[in-house]
């Protein structure tokens, strides 16, 4: 037996999705940042800077991409 209408059930699962797939890419971002000391350039600017940061941008651009499709589907009131 259901409890909870369909269009409820979707818009949770939509913000759960959401907020998962950010603290996941976050996390993992952040963890390699931080780990490889990768994420502020000492003294100068090395191959693994710029390594990761077109890493960064590259699933930052798919993240967006994620929400955008998870987000696009419309409601039915509205």
């Amino acid at each position: 037996m259901d409890m909870m209408e369909h269009d409820v059930k979707d818009f949770l699962k939509r913000i759960v999705w959401t907020v998962s797939a950010g603290f996941f890419w976050l996390t993992i971002t952040v963890a390699i940042g931080a780990y490889n000391d990768l994420l502020v350039p000492n003294p100068k600017i090395t191959i693994g800077n710029i390594i990761f940061y077109i890493w960064f941008a590259v699933t930052t651009a798919a993240l967006i991409y994620l929400y955008v499709r998870i987000w696009k589907k419309k409601f039915p009131h509205g």
